[in-house]
């Protein structure tokens, strides 16, 4: 059932692209090629890292009336495991790799520019 929908659609598209009486019903208001660059937008963040030691900490001052000398454990192992996650996140940025396999806008945008779009045919 799933098949013939899809067939259906496809069969919709091609009438819609088609031409009637000379002129197409759908025509395009820009050439239909891609740009040779991608917009610079950063990523969107990851998961919140470090929250149960954050927690351990804000519960740790809450009891002791935050008193820092008192929470100094908790301090330190919050502390550590920021430094863990910074650093893991900076050889992540070093190595190129993003979440989902994704190049980043840079990285696209270089190969875009390397490879750019033929504007006439060969």
């Amino acid at each position: 059932m799933a098949a013939q929908g899809g067939v259906l659609f496809q069969e919709k598209v091609s009438r819609l692209l088609s031409k009637q009486n000379g002129k197409p019903v759908l025509k395009p208001n820009r050439r239909l090629v891609l740009k040779d660059s991608v917009a610079n937008r950063k990523p969107k963040k990851g998961e919140a890292s470090c929250i149960t030691e954050m927690s351990v900490l804000m519960a740790c001052w809450k009891q002791n009336n935050f008193v820092d000398g008192l929470c100094s454990n908790e301090i330190h192992s919050f502390y550590t495991c920021v430094q863990k996650t910074q650093a893991t996140m900076k050889n992540m940025s070093e190595q190129g790799v993003i979440a989902g396999g994704r190049l980043s806008p840079k990285q696209a945008t270089t190969l875009l520019r390397r490879f750019p779009n033929l504007l006439s045919e060969i």
